[in-house]
């Protein structure tokens, strides 16, 4: 019994560790001019904290084992999370150096990249949008953040996606000079899913539901993507996903692309929308591990105190291969192939596996 209690005591001394390491992370983190460059570094501190008090591996299995909860959560939160965020990192810094890759993963910092980042000036804070992956919910959080509303929940719909009253102005609106400041002291991230998972995606919400107040997309997109890459003309179905799959795997594309202008952020790849080569990101979220990617994110921003993410119903954000498997099985085995080709890019740099199906 007397070793039980000298053992509790122990564990108990490991979490006031753990605590006092967490929150030296956190405050080095809120210097905004520190963002990117003393990361590796914090989490070094935080692991020379602990071995300090010479706590051996097996005393940490004995305390997880006493204390599972509490256990799982300090490895998960203060180990696994800022490592996991370093490896995706430096997994993007390796493929950004593949010259091989280097058509599939380099663009320029154009206007049109510069369009698709959020500026919130008073967090010091600029946020990608990479439609399709839960931009509207981090929307809502910058807007929130701006103090128009009190809270996300009083956020109109109508007003989220409405550049000209929502209040988040994008990078291109500012001088060269404001642009380059911002891009090197500010916090910087975005959000990735399945690069083939988002298409079914972009494709069900544009072509097949349709929102009333996007007419366009039923209209005036898919029969200029019909009248281009339908093989059998005479069918006068809808857009079918392998008709949108020919034109996306289609290596001349861009000429429709330029018919269609900005409504192409939809389906158009991560490199293209967010220059994830030419611009250093601080974090880079997943949407297949949203709920735990989110809450970090606020904290290494350095606003988890002033406002939190919404709820994320259970198992929405899970990757749904049978669903991927399902889109896929009516398209032809070379249109996949010239598909994936566009946007191995974006499954290389953001470590994402290549299909099964592919490979079969």
């Amino acid at each position: 019994m007397h070793q039980r209690w000298l053992l509790l005591a122990a564990c108990f001394w490991v979490i006031f560790m753990f605590m006092v390491a967490s929150k030296f992370i956190t405050l080095t983190f809120k210097d905004s001019e520190v963002y990117g460059a003393k990361q590796g570094p914090l989490v070094l501190t935080a692991i020379t904290e602990v071995e300090k008090i010479q706590v051996t591996k097996e005393k940490k299995r004995e305390f997880l084992g006493e204390l599972q909860t509490i256990g799982r959560s300090l490895s998960e939160d203060l180990v696994h999370q800022p490592l996991i965020h370093m490896e995706r990192l430096e997994l993007l810094r390796n493929v950004c150096q593949d010259t091989s890759l280097k058509n599939l993963t380099h663009t320029t910092v154009s206007k049109f990249v510069l369009d698709r980042i959020f500026v919130c000036d008073k967090h010091k804070i600029l946020f990608c949008q990479t439609p399709k992956v839960g931009n509207t919910q981090w929307k809502k959080v910058l807007i929130a953040l701006n103090g128009v509303y009190p809270s996300i929940d009083e956020i109109p719909q109508n007003i989220v996606h409405d550049h000209e009253k929502n209040g988040l102005p994008r990078l291109s609106s500012f001088s060269d000079s404001e642009i380059q400041n911002r891009l090197k002291l500010y916090f910087k991230f975005f959000i990735v899913r399945d690069p083939f998972e988002r298409l079914i995606s972009a494709f069900k919400d544009k072509f097949v539901h349709n929102p009333r107040f996007e007419p366009w997309y039923r209209h005036e997109i898919a029969p200029g993507i019909i009248r281009k890459y339908r093989k059998n003309r005479i069918e006068t179905r809808g857009l079918q996903f392998e008709d949108f799959v020919r034109y996306l795997g289609d290596p001349n594309h861009r000429w429709l692309d330029l018919q269609f202008g900005d409504h192409i952020i939809h389906w158009v790849t991560y490199v293209e929308l967010c220059a994830p080569c030419e611009i250093t990101y601080s974090v880079i979220g997943h949407h297949e591990t949203l709920e735990k990617d989110a809450p970090y994110i606020l904290k290494e921003a350095g606003i988890d105190h002033l406002v939190s993410y919404p709820t994320i119903p259970p198992g929405i954000t899970a990757y749904n291969k049978t669903k991927v498997e399902r889109y896929f099985s009516g398209v032809s085995k070379r249109d996949i192939r010239r598909l994936y080709a566009r946007f191995e890019g974006d499954f290389n740099l953001f470590g994402y596996q290549v299909p099964t199906f592919l490979l079969n």
